[in-house]
């Protein structure tokens, strides 16, 4: 049986706090380990306790959220930071995934999002609550800063474009003379990249870049 993801909850509210832990407790293969009351106490008890996993505010007192991830990229780069806020501001925003978090999550998320960021994480992967992805690529779009469409890789960048059009793996496969096997594995790539989870989010953020025409 694999070892469950050790999480460590940090907010400054604590029925915050216990919400989380008592949400995510109930979820198979993770295992609250600790709280932290704000950014300082993040920081150390992270180093003591060496969580998987991460679930931070934003603001709190001491240290905030993006300050603490910057010092613990220093001290535990293993470890992987899901931002959990009620802000969308680009000011918290860009910081908060230039300083590394592995997800971004919005506080009227669904629990069950929630989950699933907390597994994606731990599995190398990000995980973007769409109102969020739908404004970076928006915000990334207007400065002109390197989004995640820039790292998709030209043929990565084809399967978007069709799935923004809402044509099928199948279909997809034979258009560009691939096996549907590896549609399917450009498509993971793309979802992975873009930090969506499903083909619906991908296709939003084709015809919000300008790939895909919404008129046609």
């Amino acid at each position: 049986m694999a070892e469950p993801i050790r999480v460590l909850v940090a907010d400054d509210h604590a029925v915050v706090r216990e919400g989380l832990r008592a949400f995510l407790e109930l979820q198979e293969g993770i295992e609250v380990v600790g709280e932290a009351a704000d950014g300082r106490e993040a920081v150390e008890t992270a180093v003591r306790l060496r969580p998987d996993v991460i679930v931070m505010d934003l603001v709190m007192p001491r240290l905030d959220g993006v300050a603490a991830m910057r010092e613990l990229r220093e001290s535990l780069p293993g470890a992987r930071v899901i931002v959990l806020t009620s802000f969308l501001d680009d000011d918290k925003l860009l910081p908060a995934l230039r300083a590394g978090a592995a997800g971004y999550l919005l506080k009227n998320a669904r629990p069950q999002e929630l989950a699933r960021a907390v597994h994606a994480a731990h599995a190398g992967e990000t995980l973007l609550d769409p109102v969020v992805a739908t404004r970076l690529v928006e915000t990334l779009a207007a400065t002109g800063d390197e989004g995640p469409l820039d790292r998709l890789t030209p043929r990565e960048r084809e399967v978007l474009i069709l799935i923004g059009h809402g044509v099928p793996n199948k279909l997809i496969a034979r258009d560009l003379g691939l096996s549907e096997k590896t549609v399917k594995t450009h498509v993971s790539h793309v979802l992975g990249k873009l930090g969506v989870t499903d083909r619906t989010q991908a296709a939003v953020l084709a015809v919000r870049a300008g790939l895909v025409d919404s008129r046609a």
